[in-house]
């Protein structure tokens, strides 16, 4: 399984988290070794937002960085607008849990809590555990691996960088990404208003307008990522008489959802080549 088409296609968001995270950790996280933890006792604001973005090690900031650029995958699934509600959301939830537990631990995580987007890309482990289905199974060695193995095994990777340090805002992350998914505040529903959306769209790239469409569609039952749940959209339009061929970076990113490649065209045939309906096509199929 991949991360769809390559490039940031449908997914400027990333690309800017991307970029700033990129920046920050070369220019203040790597060469000033920036600690969290310096943040917590001090309510300095732009450390805060340093905090969020920076890594403090050029190990972690490359598997950092593969994994924003993996998990793209969700923001083409759900529209940039929501998922730059997920992205706030589990960075500051996340932020919280971190100063929480370092007030209660203070003497145990001294000084070795990790700076840098724990909190996006733990939480995104959620959604890829639970909503994003195996399509490749093999053995090395005598092990059983999945085409999603590797991404668990980056994730561990980061998580253990640091041991403590980056053990806490990892698990810290995960806590932020289950309270999404339990829909605390029915914070799934949230959107950022039209003027904000707009201004959003002109700061991250023009890609972002047509990217904000889908995301009002997509509506697609219980089990895709962060979904609207028992709001399913079940009025697929019929299929055209004149079968009109799917694109490749339509089947490309159903088959990176773990579809099978057939399944996928078949489904975009259905949907006239509407991503988002042929997903909810799919997955109903599954649940049947």
């Amino acid at each position: 399984m991949n991360g769809g088409p390559s490039g940031f296609a449908n997914a400027p968001v990333t690309r800017t988290v991307i970029i700033i995270s990129a920046l920050f950790s070369i220019f203040f996280g790597i060469q000033g070794r920036l600690n969290s933890l310096d943040v917590f006792g001090k309510l300095r604001f732009w450390k805060w937002i340093l905090s969020i973005f920076a890594f403090s090690s050029t190990p972690e900031l490359i598997c950092g960085l593969y994994l924003l650029y993996y998990f793209r995958v969700f923001e083409r699934q759900i529209g940039s607008n929501k998922y730059s509600v997920f992205v706030l959301f589990s960075m500051l939830v996340s932020l919280l849990f971190e100063v929480l537990a370092v007030k209660f631990m203070k003497d145990r995580f001294v000084e070795q809590v990790s700076s840098g987007p724990y909190g996006l890309i733990f939480a995104s482990f959620v959604p890829f555990f639970l909503d994003i289905p195996v399509s490749t199974r093999l053995r090395v060695v005598g092990f059983p691996f999945s085409d999603k193995s590797f991404t668990y095994l980056a994730g561990i990777q980061l998580l253990l960088s640091s041991f403590k340090g980056s053990i806490l805002p990892g698990l810290c992350g995960i806590l932020a990404g289950s309270l999404y998914r339990l829909n605390v505040f029915y914070i799934r529903k949230a959107k950022f208003p039209q003027s904000i959306a707009s201004l959003f769209s002109r700061f991250f790239s023009p890609s972002m307008r047509s990217s904000r469409a889908p995301s009002t569609r997509n509506a697609v039952g219980n089990r895709p990522f962060y979904s609207a749940g028992r709001q399913a959209e079940r009025n697929y339009p019929a299929p055209m008489q004149s079968a009109v061929e799917p694109s490749e970076e339509s089947v490309a990113t159903l088959v990176s959802m773990g579809f099978d490649r057939s399944a996928a065209r078949q489904a975009l045939v259905h949907a006239r080549n509407d991503v988002n309906v042929a997903t909810n096509i799919l997955l109903e199929a599954q649940s049947h």
